[in-house]
């Protein structure tokens, strides 16, 4: 299926490993010039190396999210570079570390994260002519999950913000829509970790999943690949959740 993508410009945060990059490399592999960040910058740098290969014009820089003047900065630098932006991708978590410190890294990066990515990249959605914004929750913003916490309470604060964020910029053509992955199994990654030295808790995880297995980062990205097209111009105010019906709720 052609998404009508190509030429496209997106920019994602986070997009050096794990999901953001499988974003970057789907929105790539169907034709978009992308601009990711991330803090590690041999990392941003081997997925630059491995985005422009597949034809397009990839950028990246080393952006600590939780620092909003350096945020809207490199997006501004990035819409310029990359002559300006129709999907804005807010991908970044501040972890799911305990104590104030905790609530603090997330609502900085989850919460404050994606307010400043639509506030710095809003001047330019405004001249797209297929703008749209996805914002990266959590299906532990859904159900309880392992215990109370700011993770699981600030990615519910992106998800309403998303939905009234829609409603207010709808007139301006422009979608908003969250993504709410379930477990991910991504190599070095969290759920990599707990297999690995938790293992109970992983077994038990998974048997919770109806399909038998975790998903993975490139299924995630396959839906917001949708989303950013113009295929998708109809959805907005949605949170989409992907976790191979590990949530119990039903959804409607």
């Amino acid at each position: 299926m052609d998404l009508k993508l190509k030429g496209g410009k997106a920019l994602i945060t986070g997009a050096s490993k794990g999901i953001g990059r499988a974003i970057a490399e789907r929105l790539a592999a169907e034709g978009c010039d992308v601009a990711i960040c991330a803090r590690n910058q041999a990392e941003i740098d081997e997925a630059v190396a491995s985005l422009s290969a597949k034809g397009v014009k990839a950028i990246g820089a080393s952006v600590d999210v939780g620092n909003g003047d350096a945020l809207k900065a490199w997006i501004h630098s990035s819409a310029e570079a990359l002559g300006g932006i129709d999907c804005m991708v807010s991908n970044v978590s501040g972890g799911n570390a305990p104590g104030e410190a905790g609530w603090r890294a997330n609502f900085e990066h989850d919460l404050l994260g994606s307010v400043r990515c639509v506030e710095g990249a809003l001047p330019f959605l405004e001249k797209s002519a297929n703008p749209s914004i996805v914002m990266i929750s959590s299906t532990a913003a859904l159900e309880k999950f392992i215990a109370a916490g700011a993770y699981n309470a600030l990615k519910a604060a992106v998800i309403q913000y998303s939905g009234a964020l829609a409603q207010d910029l709808g007139a301006k053509k422009i979608r908003v829509n969250t993504i709410s992955p379930g477990p991910i199994m991504i190599e070095g990654g969290s759920w990599d970790r707990i297999q690995k030295h938790m293992t109970p808790f992983y077994d038990a995880t998974v048997a919770q999943i109806p399909v038998g297995r975790m998903g993975s980062a490139e299924e995630v990205a396959a839906q917001i690949a949708l989303l950013a097209s113009p295929l998708g111009a109809f959805t907005t105010g949605t949170n989409i959740v992907i976790d191979g019906g590990f949530t119990k709720r039903i959804q409607f």
